[in-house]
């Protein structure tokens, strides 16, 4: 998949989790839904074992109250494509 289409997806997860955020009472109920549904994007979007860490960080980020601001999948990408050197890729 293109890094920039995973960009578009990553901003647009962020968002969806981030909505949940600003909507009192049924914001907790979203979260408790989206928590898994994102970790499972996550390994799909993201391969490998920094996938699997970056579904459960995603997880446990989700379903802790008061984390949704944290744009998780837009850092995934930011370490995937800008931070991390060609040699650290690690594939499972």
């Amino acid at each position: 998949m293109n890094k920039y289409k995973k960009l578009f997806l990553s901003l647009l997860f962020d968002a969806m989790g981030f909505v949940s955020f600003f909507i009192p009472g049924i914001g907790e109920f979203a979260d408790v839904v989206w928590a898994p549904v994102s970790a499972y994007l996550m390994t799909k979007l993201y391969k490998g074992k920094t996938g699997k860490i970056a579904a459960a960080i995603s997880f446990i980020e989700e379903a802790l109250p008061g984390l949704d601001i944290i744009p998780t999948f837009t850092l995934m990408w930011l370490y995937s494509y800008v931070f991390k050197s060609e040699d650290e890729v690690i594939e499972v």
